[in-house]
């Protein structure tokens, strides 16, 4: 996605994506592997926003899109005095595929619970 293309309301979310790094970020051989959490999302809805990028699932866990691969997982972490569920994804493909559908699907997950 070129800078020179996003409004400037998109550089802003993105240069606040970018402030959070992943889980786990790692190549080899040529295969990117990138783990983030997410919280206050489900499982189903995660599914639904990888379908909604091209990707079709495989089960109900896995989806498979172009070059990339996503399986997810929960754990509950507590927060203060509260637990909360987080939702793991673990992209792995192709480093170009990866990115592009990582970066796209964090823009859509921190859009929509506003």
């Amino acid at each position: 996605m070129s800078t020179q293309l996003l409004t400037a309301a998109d550089r802003k979310r993105r240069a606040a994506l970018d402030a959070i790094p992943p889980l786990e970020r790692t190549e080899t051989d040529g295969r990117l592997r990138i783990v983030r959490g997410f919280r206050g999302l489900t499982p189903s809805q995660a599914v639904g926003y990888l379908e909604g990028l091209g990707g079709e699932r495989v089960d109900d866990r896995t989806v498979a899109g172009p070059g990339w691969r996503a399986t997810l997982d929960t754990r509950t972490i507590p927060v203060g005095a509260y637990r909360l569920t987080e939702t793991l994804i673990t992209w792995t493909g192709d480093p170009d595929a990866v990115e592009a559908v990582v970066l796209r699907f964090r823009i859509k997950a921190f859009r929509a619970p506003g």
